[in-house]
């Protein structure tokens, strides 16, 4: 061999050191903590930031949920009562029942007749009038009954005047919302000399 047709060939580092190592690839993008690499074989590594978990949700108070519930319930009983008011049935009449002093009044006074009317608690008007056994009666008469009022007590003075016995009666007739009668019987007694004022001797 010559050694003008020799030539030395530089070798490439490659050649000297090895073939090249492998080196590492930027990942394309991030999965949670799952990278995964471009074209080939995907792996898994730890991702380059920590991942924090949320906040647990913080269960709720049966307590609160009790107490909600109950608000709830009394607001539905106040709206109810309240609707039954206005919409419900109207006055009724349970009982009627009319009295006086069996004694009766005295000379020259007024027998006091009451007449209690008792419902069941509506708001409505009671028409009514009363009737004597004199043969007089009254008007038309109205009792206006509120929402709660069980009761409804209604006066009759009847006034007599003079000596004389007078058995009496006194009717209560109620028209409205239903017809009821009830009456009561006394008796005016009044003595001449109990009438008669007194006189001192000459």
């Amino acid at each position: 061999m010559n050694d003008d047709d020799y030539s030395a060939t530089v070798l490439g580092s490659d050649w000297i050191t090895g073939p090249p190592t492998r080196t590492h690839v930027a990942p394309d993008r991030a999965d949670g903590s799952v990278l995964r690499f471009g074209p080939g074989v995907t792996a898994a590594a730890v991702a380059p930031f920590p991942v924090v978990p949320g906040p647990a949700p913080v269960p709720r108070r049966a307590g609160g949920l009790r107490r909600y519930a109950l608000a709830a319930a009394v607001l539905v009983t106040v709206l109810g009562h309240l609707a039954w008011q206005r919409h419900g049935p109207g006055v009724e009449v349970r009982d009627v029942a009319v009295t006086t002093d069996p004694a009766g009044p005295a000379c020259d006074a007024a027998a006091d007749v009451v007449a209690v009317v008792r419902t069941n608690g509506r708001p409505g008007t009671l028409a009514y009038r009363w009737v004597r056994s004199d043969g007089t009666r009254s008007e038309r008469l109205t009792e206006r009954m509120p929402p709660g009022r069980h009761d409804a007590t209604l006066h009759l003075l009847w006034t007599f005047r003079g000596p004389g016995h007078h058995p009496a009666e006194a009717r209560l007739e109620l028209l409205e919302p239903a017809r009821r009668t009830a009456s009561v019987r006394f008796t005016y007694d009044c003595a001449p000399f109990r009438h008669t004022p007194f006189r001192h001797a000459p």
